[in-house]
């Protein structure tokens, strides 16, 4: 193949993902889902109310903080801050790994979640606890399935596979059977923990847990090429972020909006950037050579480094990166007349505003007349800037955060 070539099956992949969001849009499929799980996943959230009251007899202020401990230990923002250490501690193929694992879990749980519209038991009679602002979030989603019980299901599983694959000879079979039970006992801790905390009732753990076991033996078919095309693929970029932008497109619409939009977008941003700097950086900085931790390059003392070195950096590539997309991504939707509008992250950008302020332009390019033609909708430029915003802290954690290592020799 010729360098620079776009293999036929990227075009393909795309074409087919978009014929899928125009006729799911036509048909209604997320209407039709709905209509048919929604009232079944009720009764049995209904039914399952005096097992959780039950459970919940037993409650004490050690257990909230057991279990409420335990979940943020598993929540999308903990594997935010841990992911990067994968990379700079020299397991950059674990990293890449757990990265995409880890926006395809929640991109496929959350979707689900929100095509079902399916709620969470209800509060009263049973006791909810929320002890972090990120619980209090996670409340505001639907039920099914159980977010915390996916994303476990296949990080862990995922990372047992990882040190099978790569420690397997060195071990038992006493050790191999130490990491099963563990990989089982977390996974059970956190589901209990969901129904002891009120956030879940017994349908949304077993749908997680069914759905994790699915997508880990997906991913686990797939993650192989998935590595190869990244680290030597082409055109991968530009695939990708075709991939994301119709990603958007395809996520269903829910009853009522939702956090989990939100946590999607912020991470197939993750993706994206992880995805664009490995495949710019991938010799330099991510091959099977590199430095590991607790070897003499990389003894434990640099790596302390590296994170009082990292940490900082992607915050403020997060910030710059947010602060470049609230003013750019409007002034480019003005140009070219698209209307939108922000819910959070420019107060002064309203609906309305901006329609008057559209209507008042008499004089518009043949650009703007071609997206005036299209069906009217006002979109929310936070998707984009939070899209943004975690593609640069991402594209930092792999590419520029590893350069500022080479220049400390770190």
């Amino acid at each position: 193949m010729e360098s620079g070539s776009i293999p036929m099956w990227q075009p393909l992949c795309l074409f087919n993902l978009l014929g899928f969001v125009v006729a799911a849009s036509l048909l209604g499929l997320t209407q039709m889902i709905r209509s048919t799980v929604q009232p079944w996943v009720i009764r049995r959230v209904e039914s399952n109310t005096p097992l959780i009251l039950q459970i919940q007899k037993s409650h004490h202020r050690y257990l909230d903080s057991f279990f409420s401990a335990l979940c943020c230990l598993v929540s999308v923002p903990f594997y935010t801050g841990f992911l990067p250490l994968l990379f700079w501690s020299g397991h950059s193929r674990l990293g890449r790994q757990m990265t995409l694992l880890m926006a395809f879990c929640d991109y496929v749980g959350n979707s689900i979640k929100d095509a079902v519209s399916a709620p969470r038991p209800s509060c009263p009679p049973v006791r909810r606890v929320t002890a972090t602002e990120d619980e209090e979030d996670n409340a505001m989603e639907y039920g099914l399935p159980s977010s915390h019980a996916l994303n476990t299901v296949c990080l862990s599983g995922y990372l047992l596979h990882y040190v099978l694959k790569t420690y397997g000879h060195e071990m038992d079979g006493f050790s191999v059977l130490i990491g099963f039970s563990l990989v089982f006992s977390l996974v059970f801790l956190v589901s209990m923990g969901r129904i002891y905390l009120g956030m879940h009732s017994f349908i949304d753990v077993v749908a997680g847990i069914t759905m994790g076991l699915l997508v880990l033996a997906f991913w686990l078919m797939v993650h192989g090429k998935i590595d190869n095309f990244i680290t030597s693929g082409q055109n991968v970029t530009s695939f990708w972020a075709g991939l994301s932008f119709l990603l958007f497109f395809a996520y269903p619409t829910p009853e009522v909006p939702t956090p989990s939009f939100e946590y999607h977008t912020s991470f197939i941003g993750v993706a994206f950037g992880a995805v664009s700097g490995i495949q710019q950086t991938y010799m330099m900085f991510h091959t099977e050579d590199v430095p590991r931790i607790f070897s003499p390059e990389l003894s434990l003392l640099v790596f302390s480094g590296r994170i009082l070195t990292g940490i900082p950096t992607i915050l403020v590539a997060k910030f710059c990166s947010k602060a470049l997309a609230k003013w750019l991504l409007p002034v480019i939707c003005n140009t070219l007349g698209i209307p939108i509008k922000s819910s959070c992250y420019i107060t002064a950008l309203k609906e309305s505003d901006y329609s008057k302020n559209k209507s008042d332009n008499k004089q518009i390019g043949y650009l703007q007349r071609t997206i005036s033609s299209l069906p009217h909708k006002t979109y929310d430029v936070d998707t984009g800037i939070r899209f943004l915003q975690y593609a640069g802290l991402a594209w930092s954690a792999v590419d520029l955060v590893p350069y500022i290592f080479t220049l400390l020799k770190f």
